[in-house]
């Protein structure tokens, strides 16, 4: 059976296409079924992997430095915290004594706030007031004055010591910029600063002749002067013993801290003086219509004085205004 030649021709047509359409298959499969571009991804992967396993490993001494360093701030953070909560347990009066630079024993200290408390009590009798007045009197003699003008000579002093300290953090800076070591420094600010902060760094240097540490001399500055700027410095010493760093520069960051803490104190100072005026007067005010009372019109208060309502009355107002006061008091005063 003899084919024609168009069936010929077809078939081998066909037989072309065929062969064609196979060989494209055969180039063009790997890319139709996605398995060459998964062959780039797995090579890509391998090829990074190798040169992040190398990375990796440097970032990993680094985190573990970083860790390592971290872990030594947080535990002298803790240490210093723990100290603190010592220190506020064992506020003695020798304790209170030091911070408000009283170089008296606390045997005087009692002794003058009996004689206070004696004075008070007698001349209170003598001036002719009721008999329960005089005991009370005595009391705030021996307890309440003295231990008032010790806690406004602690805040006059620590006042006093801020506003210096800020430019003896400077004075210290600049002398281990300049070479100087820890020990100069501090002996410059002894010399040339003026009290308390030179008293309180003079502490310090002679301290070390003893074998006393930088660190537990700051620590023992804090106890005397009590205040979250000292406590930065210890902080810092303390951290840069054990870490190690740039003292000078620990120190920079330091004082720009102790300065903007002084521009904000300033400021809620001023922002709250009128509060503190009006408190003033509202606390004032009863006392001085009480004074003028007894001056134009004497007699008009004769009861309160003279009777056993009107002294109940007396004790319920001082009561009263007592507590209207703290109220106030701890309304219109902010700490940072």
């Amino acid at each position: 059976m003899e084919l024609s030649e168009e069936v010929v021709q077809l078939g081998i047509i066909a037989f072309i296409a065929l062969s064609v359409g196979g060989l494209a298959l055969a180039l063009l499969y790997p890319y139709l079924t996605g398995s060459a571009s998964a062959a780039r991804r797995v090579e890509a992967v391998s090829s990074t992997s190798k040169g992040k396993s190398v990375r990796g490993l440097k970032a990993r001494l680094q985190q573990d430095a970083k860790d390592g360093r971290r872990r030594q701030i947080q535990d002298s953070l803790k240490e210093l915290e723990e100290r603190e909560k010592q220190r506020k347990k064992k506020m003695t009066l020798r304790t209170q004594l030091l911070q408000a630079g009283l170089d008296i024993s606390v045997r005087n200290f009692w002794i003058a706030s009996v004689i206070l408390g004696v004075i008070l009590a007698v001349a209170t009798f003598v001036a002719g007031a009721p008999p329960f007045v005089a005991p009370v009197a005595g009391l705030v003699g021996l307890f309440g004055l003295p231990r008032w003008l010790l806690s406004m000579l602690r805040k006059r002093r620590q006042e006093i010591f801020l506003d210096d300290f800020a430019d003896a953090i400077d004075v210290m800076v600049r002398g281990l910029k300049a070479g100087l070591p820890v020990n100069d420094a501090m002996k410059v600010i002894a010399s040339e600063s003026g009290p308390p902060v030179g008293p309180e760094f003079s502490e310090v240097v002679e301290g070390q002749r003893v074998g006393i540490t930088i660190g537990q001399g700051i620590e023992r500055m804090y106890e005397r002067m009590p205040l979250a700027e000292v406590n930065f410095l210890a902080i810092v010493m303390a951290i840069q013993a054990k870490t190690g760093g740039n003292l000078a520069e620990a120190l920079s960051n330091l004082s720009v801290v102790l300065r903007d803490r002084k521009k904000m104190k300033a400021k809620i100072k001023a922002v709250s003086q009128e509060a503190k005026a009006s408190a003033s007067i509202i606390g004032s005010l009863p006392f001085v219509i009480c004074g003028g009372m007894t001056v134009l019109n004497p007699e008009h208060l004769n009861p309160l004085w003279q009777t056993t309502a009107g002294n109940l009355t007396v004790v319920a107002a001082f009561l009263w205004m007592g507590t209207g006061v703290l109220v106030m008091r701890k309304m219109i005063n902010f700490d940072i």
